[in-house]
């Protein structure tokens, strides 16, 4: 069991506290399925959209801006045409993927039983 111990202080959470700029990260939904969905390299728009079931093109184009300006993503655009257009993880962008896939192992060990206290029953 993990205790409180093994994690140090960090500090108080301020307004300006560097921990709350990491859990504003995830609380956008998309940006760490756009993250996963990256983890292999570069990927087009449509690509992405694809990949994120669910998503609309307006959230993507979004999302994937406010990675940009957040210096997550870099987009690379082509001299070609029609112009083509590809999304790629800076080094701040794949150091996110060491969270995200904790966070998937947490859910592959109590996603169940959240689910279960929840709703009354596990997903099918």
């Amino acid at each position: 069991m993990t205790t409180a111990a093994q994690f140090p202080p960090y500090g108080d959470f301020e307004a300006d506290c560097p921990a709350r700029m990491a859990v504003d990260l995830f609380a956008n939904s998309w940006l760490p399925v756009v993250v996963y969905l990256l983890r292999d390299g570069p990927q087009r728009h449509s690509e992405l959209l694809a990949g994120a079931g669910g998503i609309s093109q307006k959230m993507l184009t979004q999302t994937l801006r406010r990675m940009e300006k957040m210096t997550l993503v870099r987009r690379r655009r082509y001299a070609e045409a029609p112009p083509r257009v590809e999304y790629e993880l800076t080094e701040a962008g794949r150091d996110l993927l060491v969270p995200i896939y904790a966070l998937g192992a947490w859910v592959d060990r109590h996603g169940a039983a959240v689910t279960t206290a929840m709703y009354g029953e596990p997903p099918g």
